[in-house]
C-alpha cells in the first residue's frame, strides 16, 4: 500500500471527513511531510471509492459548493488493519536489527 493511501485511510479511521479536511489530516498525521495536492487527493479518493475501501457517507452544500463526506467501509477498515500489522512487523524487525551488534559483512571489502 502506498503511503498516501495508508494516510488517507488512517485519517478516516476515527470519523468521516470531507476532502479538504482529509488533506489537512494527512498533513497532520505525517507531521507535514506528506501534503496532497487537490489532484492527488481526489484521484486517490476516486480510486479508493472504486476499490470499495471508502464510500460517500453524505453530500453537503457549504457556501453554495457541493462537498462529499467520506467514510471507511468494512473492507477499508480491514485493509488499514492489515497494513498497520504489516508495518508494525517490519518496524519490530528494523528495531531488532538496529539493536543487534554490528558485524562485518561476509565477502565485503574492509
Amino acid at each position: 500500500m502506498q503511503e498516501p493511501t495508508f494516510l488517507l485511510l488512517t485519517a478516516l479511521a476515527d470519523r468521516p471527513r470531507h476532502g479538504y479536511a482529509l488533506g489537512d489530516e494527512v498533513a497532520a498525521i505525517s507531521d507535514g511531510r506528506v501534503r496532497l495536492g487537490a489532484g492527488s487527493l481526489y484521484g486517490t479518493l476516486d480510486r479508493l471509492l472504486a476499490e470499495g475501501l471508502i464510500r460517500v457517507e453524505r453530500e453537503e452544500t457549504v457556501d453554495g459548493r457541493p462537498r462529499r463526506v467520506f467514510t471507511l467501509t468494512p473492507d477499508g477498515e480491514q485493509s488499514l488493519r492489515t497494513e498497520a500489522d504489516r508495518l508494525r512487523s517490519a518496524l519490530r524487525e528494523a528495531d531488532r536489527r538496529l539493536a543487534a551488534p554490528r558485524t562485518r559483512s561476509a565477502g565485503g571489502s574492509a
